[in-house]
């Protein structure tokens, strides 16, 4: 009995060598149960979570799908009446509010101001072009009475819609710092409804520009020789011309075609303000349905050709005013000295010169004289 108890005492007894093998063994069996249990916790919730996300993208959220639907330009309900009123964001706009603000309003208006800059410059170098022989009293007619009232009558309203579109254009950056916000309020608006009411005046005057001096404005071989020699503006040498030069037909199909189009453009835009009715027959033509997206193109449109237009018209009245002697009378009086004509359109002169129609100075004085008495009596 007493040899079988000492063989169960050794056999409970442990070496050192074990029970440190044992204390390792447990204390690396702490540490991967201290790193494994918290990322197979991890694993768990990012699994759960993964599937909550792939749940919820598989259900519709209906308030995503409305503003979608507004961001597309679907229209609803509203009890306003009119072409796209149910629409609550008109897609498009904001990328048209950008051009217009940042790429039109911003850099365009220099263009006028390099123009002025340029034609300042060539006044002060080279100064007026006068002409070669004083005047003799010998005149012409150019220009009737209705010619006249056309002209003026296009050019006033030119000056007014080229300033109070400006104004609506850049006048909240260049204004305001000077007006104040009141002050400008006042302009805009006033600005807004000159630019509408001098609009159609201005259209009726382009039409009948058209229609009246068309047939003098046709290119022939004459102008190419006239834009050869620079029209005459530099150096002493005078390029051939008929009734109408090169630089004034060039002159005349801008006005007809930009004219127009910025016309077009315009009567778009206040369509909706004067209550206009596109005729059925008309559908083919762009922008008749006045939708916003075809507001914004005519907006655009009118504003690129309109500031455009007013820079190459700053040479036009340079020329007509400032630029050459003598041009200014045509068109304020009527009449031209033959001394104009002769250096400047020669071709013409030859042609009224051979049909007598040059009207000399003491006929000029008769006719004054006769009209006196007539007065008188």
């Amino acid at each position: 009995m007493q040899t079988q108890h000492s063989k169960s005492e050794q056999r409970q007894k442990m070496s050192p060598a074990r029970k440190r093998k044992m204390a390792w063994y447990g204390l690396l069996g702490i540490l991967a149960m201290a790193i494994i249990l918290p990322l197979a916790s991890y694993s768990v919730h990012f699994l759960g979570t993964e599937a909550v996300a792939q749940e919820a993208s598989s259900a519709v959220n209906p308030r995503s799908n409305y503003w979608r639907a507004v961001k597309e330009g679907v229209g609803g309900y509203s009890a306003v009446q009119g072409a796209e009123s149910g629409i609550l964001i008109a897609p498009g706009g904001t990328e048209w509010q950008r051009l217009r603000d940042n790429t039109i309003a911003k850099y365009m208006p220099w263009g006028i101001v390099g123009v002025f800059v340029l034609l300042l410059l060539y006044h002060l170098f080279h100064g007026k072009n006068k002409l070669d022989e004083r005047p003799s009293g010998r005149r012409i007619k150019r220009w009737n009475w209705f010619d006249r009232l056309v002209h003026w009558m296009t050019a006033i309203s030119f000056i007014a819609l080229a300033i109070t579109g400006t104004s609506m254009l850049i006048g909240k950056a260049l204004l305001i710092p000077l007006l104040g916000k009141a002050g400008f309020a006042l302009w805009a608006q006033a600005s807004i409804t000159v630019h509408n009411v001098m609009g159609p005046l201005f259209t009726v005057g382009i039409v009948l520009m058209i229609v009246m001096w068309i047939w003098h404005n046709f290119p022939t071989a004459t102008d190419l020789q006239w834009f050869k020699q620079g029209g005459g503006l530099f150096g002493k040498n005078h390029p051939p011309a008929g009734r109408m030069n090169g630089g004034e037909k060039a002159w005349f199909w801008l006005v007809t075609v930009v004219g127009l189009a910025v016309c077009v453009s315009g009567i778009v835009l206040v369509a909706p303000i004067y209550g206009f009715a596109i005729p059925e027959w008309a559908g083919f033509l762009p922008w008749v349905d006045g939708t916003r997206v075809d507001m914004q193109e005519a907006n655009v449109i009118h504003a690129v050709l309109s500031l455009g237009w007013t820079a190459v018209a700053l040479g036009h009245v340079y020329i007509g005013t400032a630029g050459t002697e003598g041009a200014f009378e045509g068109m304020s009086t009527g009449y031209v000295s033959a001394e104009w004509a002769k250096q400047h359109h020669d071709q013409w002169y030859n042609e009224v010169a051979e049909k007598g129609k040059i009207i000399e100075p003491e006929v000029s004085a008769a006719k004054a004289a006769a009209t006196r008495v007539s007065t008188a009596n």
